[in-house]
This record gives structure tokens, C-alpha cells and sequence, in this order.
């Protein structure tokens, strides 16, 4: 089965390329592909609640939801 390791590195600078990783994780579980985030750089401070909280992308869910659902399908998440 394949793998993918999604990295991120933006933060609350920049909202929708922080949640890029944990949308496509998701979907990447959902087709059937196992999927990994690695947090680095800023974005390391997404593992905070306050600041997954108050990420709003656009043309995505909030950070909030996105994170939940990562959880849920059991993605690992490395920092």
C-alpha cells in the first residue's frame, strides 16, 4: 500500500497552506492511502489548541475540524 508524508511548515501566517497538510491527509485516508503529517518550522505551533482554534482557510474547513478528523482516522503526527 502507499505511503505519504505530508510536511508543513507555515503557521498561523499563512491559514489555508497550514491546513493544506491536514486536508489532504484526510483525503489521502479516505482513498485508501495511509497517510503521515510532519509538523516543522512554524508549523509546530499547530499542536497548541488556542492557535489550531483560530485557523480559518480558505475553500477548507476550520483547522479545528480538519485536525479532529485526522485524529479520528488515526494519521500520525510528528514534530
Amino acid at each position: 500500500m502507499a505511503k505519504i508524508l505530508y510536511v508543513a511548515t507555515h503557521g498561523s501566517e499563512d491559514p489555508s497552506r497550514a491546513a493544506m497538510p491536514f486536508h489532504l491527509a484526510n483525503g489521502a485516508v479516505e482513498a485508501g492511502i495511509d497517510a503521515e503529517i510532519a509538523l516543522a518550522g512554524d508549523a509546530a505551533f499547530l499542536m497548541k489548541g488556542y492557535v489550531v482554534d483560530s485557523i480559518i482557510p480558505v475553500g477548507m474547513p476550520a483547522l479545528k475540524e480538519l485536525f479532529s478528523q485526522a485524529v479520528q482516522n488515526q494519521i500520525p503526527i510528528y514534530v
